[in-house]
């Protein structure tokens, strides 16, 4: 196996000056691990230092960092249950910050690697979804192309919930429904609760049915 280790002096400097003391430990630990080739303890410390961004000090663009290099060493390890939940981070974060593309590959990368598992297969249509939701973003077109592509790679996905719903979003949009589009995300939300990623991405969309400033930017 090949890994490409990070920059050390430079690195652990700059770290050094952005983490608190014991988070910048933990860093020189981790890059002690890679040295070492213990790249499953490196990949869990990477993961505890991204949770240090996310929670304490609020740097979503480093925590995507350091769960990106979680992913690769447990990949290398092959350890792709624990490589796919990093990821899922990184997508989740990428499309916040409005990096639709690179989550959109990840959700589809993951989705593809879980549908054929009997174990994690039911996991594959919230992937697709979460996919399809960032591409109807970025683009009406590119949703519906990207829905008949997770149908056909996925046939189980057609009657899921999930696809009901884009399906009754995209005719929505296209009509310029306003009212329509709210109608269909309250029936989804009544049965499956909707988190704050989901409602997030779902208030983006509408505000293009709506137009820029208008609508008072609710999904009840």
């Amino acid at each position: 196996m090949h890994f490409v280790r990070q920059p050390s002096s430079i690195c652990s400097f700059r770290a050094s000056m952005t983490l608190p003391p014991a988070s910048w430990m933990l860093a020189m630990l981790t890059r002690r691990q890679t040295l070492k080739g213990r790249f499953t303890i490196a990949a869990k410390h990477h993961i505890t230092i991204a949770e240090i961004y996310e929670t304490e000090l609020v740097d979503i663009e480093k925590a995507i960092a350091h769960y990106e290099q979680s992913a690769d060493y447990y990949k290398g390890e092959e350890s792709n249950s624990s490589a796919n939940k990093c990821l899922l981070k990184v997508a989740a974060y990428a499309a916040q910050l409005e990096q639709y593309q690179k989550a959109i590959e990840i959700y589809e990368q993951v989705g593809a690697n879980t549908m054929d598992n009997p174990l994690l297969k039911y996991s594959a249509k919230d992937y697709f979804f979460k996919a399809a939701l960032c591409h109807f973003i970025v683009d009406e077109l590119n949703a519906k192309l990207a829905l008949e592509k997770y149908e056909e790679m996925f046939p189980a996905f057609t009657d899921s919930r999930e696809c009901k719903l884009l399906k009754k979003l995209l005719e929505a949009h296209e009509e310029q429904n306003s009212e329509a589009y709210t109608e269909a995300v309250k029936e989804f939300d009544s049965i499956s609760r909707l988190d704050q990623w989901l409602t997030t991405m779902l208030l983006r969309i509408k505000k293009s049915i709506q137009g820029d400033g208008e609508g008072d930017g609710d999904l009840k």
